[in-house]
């Protein structure tokens, strides 16, 4: 059942939405082991709220590394990862995320469920630059400091410090903002430019959360995304930045729990 659930405000659905307290629970032994992979700009440390939630809730949680060079070579890593774990997995990924567990679950058959927080889904030969241009709403572009040239060809890409909470954390108190613009984990420019190959949304249930007022991707986007995907709910957080998880962790855990529950 296609679902879209406007947190906060008005339900647009195809059918009632269960409330996460109302999710059948799953075992121990039955839960799947829930795999985040953070997007660009950002770092691990952006699940915290996210995984805090999680474990407490029993879950086993792993923060996968994503070196934000390149879509398939950092979803090989996440394959890998993933592949290792016995049982089954459900794969997260925040915003250049998106594109990669889309093409990590590939090779992974043990994946079950794919969430997409304030993430890209792409399909065959879309780039995660291309589907933010598709839809107007995007502020990135001139937030974003003088490219640092790498050794081996190409830049690095980051978001000014000054300007980062209000174009990438605008909900997130504002000292917490300054900490992760400090910290921010930079994207190698030709990742966002590498097409997609295999999307495996296509044939993995799907399962989308992001914020109304995100500056980075256009939720006209992510809404195209989530559509195309058939996916099984969609919650969009009324008020909320690019950084959903950082700023409503309990409303991402709790979709994350109903994708891993779903059967």
């Amino acid at each position: 059942m296609k679902k879209t659930l406007i947190a906060g405000g008005l339900v647009l659905a195809a059918g009632l939405i269960a409330p996460h307290a109302q999710a059948k629970p799953a075992t121990l032994a039955e839960k799947p082991t829930i795999v985040l992979v953070h997007g660009a700009f950002a770092d691990s440390s952006s699940w915290n709220g996210v995984i805090a939630a999680l474990q407490h809730d029993g879950y086993t949680v792993v923060a996968a590394p994503d070196t934000l060079r390149g879509v398939r070579s950092d979803a090989d890593i996440v394959a890998g990862v993933v592949k290792a774990i016995a049982g089954p997995v459900v794969l997260v990924g925040h915003s250049y995320g998106g594109s990669v567990i889309s093409e990590a679950a590939e090779a992974a058959a043990n994946v079950t469920a794919l969430v997409y927080v304030a993430a890209f889904a792409p399909d065959a030969g879309e780039t995660a630059l291309g589907l933010t241009g598709k839809f107007p709403g995007s502020t990135l572009g001139p937030t974003l400091a003088p490219p640092v040239p790498l050794a081996g060809g190409g830049n690095d890409l980051y978001i000014r410090q000054a300007l980062f909470p209000a174009q990438f954390a605008a909900d997130v108190p504002a000292a917490q903002a300054r900490l992760m613009a400090a910290g921010q984990r930079p994207v190698k420019d030709a990742a966002l430019s590498e097409a997609s190959t295999a999307p495996a949304w296509k044939h993995v249930p799907s399962w989308f959360v992001y914020g109304d007022a995100d500056r980075n991707i256009p939720p006209a986007a992510m809404q195209f995304m989530a559509q195309r995907a058939g996916a099984r709910e969609t919650l969009v957080v009324k008020g909320a930045s690019h950084v959903v998880m950082v700023s409503h962790p309990v409303q991402v855990a709790g979709l994350i729990e109903r994708a891993a529950a779903a059967r």
